[in-house]
C-alpha cells in the first residue's frame, strides 16, 4: 500500500467518523487519538506548505466539515 493509499484511507475513516459522531475526535478518548493525531499532523503539513497538491483540496473541505462540529458539547 503507498502512502497515497494509505492517507485516503485514513481520510475517508476520519470523515465516516465526523459524519457518524456529528463532532470532531476528541483527545480525551483514547480510540480516537489515531484520528485527531492524523488531523493535526496534516493541519501542520498544510499550514507549512509542505501538503501535496492532490490533497490539499480533499483536507479543506475535511476541515470545513471538522469547523462545523468546533468545540460542540458531546454529550448534549
Amino acid at each position: 500500500m503507498t502512502q497515497d493509499e494509505r492517507w485516503m484511507v485514513k481520510y475517508i475513516e476520519v470523515v465516516t467518523f465526523i459524519e457518524t459522531n456529528k463532532r470532531n475526535p476528541s483527545r480525551h478518548r483514547i480510540e480516537e487519538h489515531d484520528y485527531l493525531n492524523w488531523l493535526k499532523a496534516n493541519r501542520k503539513a498544510l499550514n507549512a506548505g509542505k501538503m501535496k497538491a492532490e490533497r490539499v483540496e480533499k483536507f479543506r473541505k475535511l476541515l470545513e466539515m471538522t469547523e462545523q462540529y468546533r468545540r460542540k458539547n458531546q454529550y448534549e
